[in-house]
């Protein structure tokens, strides 16, 4: 067996975060033949394939997860020592991502992250907001927090707390003038879903696929939504409104990808979570007198 090009990481990894080769190419300023190349010199060296090829892109194999995080490890060391070569002492850590719905990134997630990041130091933070959950497969996030009624079977984790979702429309409305949807990755939400099943398709008035922005939107119109009484609750200009729809719960989960559960890091950074939020579970769970109001109260 020939001895590991440690170049080849760098294309191993643009390939694991892009999910392409064109991709990529682009992000090292290559064409895409030498990035096909390293590839294949990395996965002959290291015994075997690290992707699986398909319509959609280059996948990263499950089994391969703890290889691209020692890959990544291995490449910030290489970035540590060219640091110190050129004279800079200040210690440098691993960059951490987590992956959370726009509802935690912009509350939560915020809230404790001055927290979260002294505890974590000399490793660093970078949260990803997305509404989708992200392939982390292909390590395009370390750890997510997530609302899910089961978790995927390559993902490994806690159960926090269950999040609760009420109807909400705004505190001097004259009168219900129809409902707002949800749309992209919220219509397999429980809520949507409801709405789906339940009322009639001319009383949907509009439709966003972010919770924080029909939040927004209901402080502007006479329309009802449901939304997370996290965001719910703690918006100055909407109350809770007795409807038909039923509060609905979901699970959220402190989790990683199954085949880095034994990573010390990604644990010490999940047990972090966790206890940072224990404060935060109350507003989470719904319990309105526990979420103190902008402006107003109730």
């Amino acid at each position: 067996m020939h001895k590991l090009n440690w170049d080849d990481l760098r294309y191993v990894l643009a390939v694991a975060d892009t999910g392409s080769v064109n991709a990529a190419a682009k992000v090292l300023g290559v064409n895409h033949a030498t990035v096909l190349r390293r590839i294949a010199s990395f996965e002959e060296t290291c015994g075997g394939p690290v992707f699986e090829r398909d319509r959609s892109g280059y996948r990263l194999r499950p089994s391969r997860a703890p290889v691209i995080e020692a890959a990544r490890l291995a490449a910030q060391h290489v970035s540590a020592a060219e640091a110190l070569m050129q004279g800079n002492t200040n210690q440098v850590g691993k960059m951490l991502r987590i992956t959370s719905t726009d509802t935690f990134c912009q509350t939560v997630l915020a809230w404790i992250y001055p927290a979260l990041a002294r505890r974590m130091l000399p490793d660093r933070l970078g949260y990803l907001c997305s509404n989708a959950h992200l392939d982390m497969a292909r390590l395009h996030a370390d750890v997510a927090l997530r609302p899910a009624m089961v978790l995927p079977d390559d993902l490994i984790g806690r159960k926090l707390t269950e999040m609760r979702f009420s109807v909400y429309a705004k505190a001097n409305r004259r009168e219900a003038q129809g409902w707002l949807g949800m749309s992209g990755a919220l219509e397999r939400s429980g809520p949507a879903q409801w709405l789906s099943r339940e009322i009639n398709p001319s009383e949907i008035v509009g439709n966003a696929d972010s919770f924080c922005l029909l939040a927004q939107m209901t402080a502007k119109s006479n329309a009802q939504t449901i939304l997370p009484c996290l965001l719910g609750d703690a918006a100055p200009d909407l109350v809770r409104v007795e409807s038909v729809a039923p509060d609905f719960h979901v699970p959220v989960w402190v989790a990683c990808h199954r085949d880095l559960a034994g990573s010390e890091r990604l644990q010490r950074l999940m047990d972090a979570m966790e206890k940072l939020l224990q404060p935060h579970i109350p507003a989470i769970a719904g319990e309105a007198l526990s979420v103190p109001k902008a402006s107003g109260g109730r």
